[in-house]
């Protein structure tokens, strides 16, 4: 097994994400790795935050108005979340719009990704027919192994130790 250098956190600001990105930020300080904490947002988002009007039309680029709102939301989670674990570990943002399953797999590629550590949201039934699991789409199509943390098991432990 080779050494883990570069881990792929990618989230999308929930509170079910943060799991995931804990377990790579942990990851990283134990094999002292660095990571990147990716975020992909989609033209849904777009429409959901009133922004797609605005990015019609224009070129996007790290510099356009929108993505810097989108890459100011990722420092704040960061910051919010994990400034117990960021002191220790090398992390790099990066925000992008896209399909997050395609960008995920893609973004891997490009950096030469060792690990990916993904939070799935357990969808199931109607809501996973129709949207799809991420996870599994990056799983199928990954350049490197990918981790998957379950949210749903882990938020059910959680409350079980918090009634405790």
């Amino acid at each position: 097994m080779n050494r883990i250098k570069r881990i792929l956190a990618p989230t999308d600001l929930s509170e079910l994400s943060q799991l995931g990105v804990r377990y790579a930020l942990n990851l990283a300080k134990a094999f002292r790795a660095e990571v990147t904490a990716y975020y992909v947002v989609t033209a849904h988002e777009l429409m959901q935050h009133g922004d797609i009007k605005e990015a019609a039309g224009q070129p996007l680029s790290p510099s356009t108005p929108i993505l810097q709102r989108y890459q100011f939301a990722l420092a704040r989670f960061l910051n919010n979340h994990f400034s117990d674990l960021t002191p220790w570990v090398k992390v790099r943002e990066k925000v992008e719009l896209g399909k997050p399953d395609e960008n995920i797999v893609e973004r891997a590629k490009t950096e030469e990704s060792d690990l990916i550590v993904i939070c799935t949201h357990g969808r199931s039934g109607l809501s996973h027919l129709v949207v799809g699991s991420v996870t599994e789409k990056v799983v199928r199509n990954a350049p490197c192994p990918v981790l998957s943390i379950n949210a749903q098991s882990r938020q059910a432990e959680t409350k079980l130790a918090a009634a405790s």
